[in-house]
């Protein structure tokens, strides 16, 4: 792991009760959100849902970071359709994920290029390399 020279922020979360019934808080109150089971009829999402936001949010702010320093103007119209499953297998349960990247406008090996150097430097991408399989698609 390499030394971190600052920490730019730090999310704190309050969760009780777990994917099933549960509650997830932020300290600061901008995040107040139910947690319920896909499937179920109780109001709220799912650790998978609030990941595939995360996680792409984070691709698209690196993808424009990977454009920025290639002098690449991106239009506002950058889109990612995040799939993330939950599998179970016989050594328990697992993630996977595709993101389906869409660029209108722009060359389709420039994109490619752009998308191949967010997914290196994604802090997300950097943390799931080599435990989640995922795939990401020039749509």
């Amino acid at each position: 792991m390499s030394r971190i020279a600052k920490v730019l922020h730090t999310a704190k979360i309050h969760t009780i009760g777990g994917r099933e019934n549960g509650v997830s808080r932020s300290a600061d109150g901008r995040l107040d959100i139910r947690l319920a089971n896909p499937g179920t009829a109780r109001i709220g999402t799912n650790p998978e849902e609030l990941f595939a936001a995360a996680w792409s949010a984070c691709f698209e702010s690196a993808i424009t970071q990977a454009a920025r320093s290639r002098k690449i103007s991106l239009s506002a119209d950058v889109t990612i359709n995040a799939e993330v499953d939950l599998r179970i297998a016989d050594d328990g349960y697992s993630l996977n994920a595709r993101f389906n990247v869409s660029m209108p406008g722009l060359d389709r090996d420039i994109a490619q290029a752009l998308i191949e150097e967010a997914h290196k430097i994604c802090p997300y991408s950097k943390a799931t390399r080599g435990n989640v399989d995922v795939a990401v698609n020039l749509i």
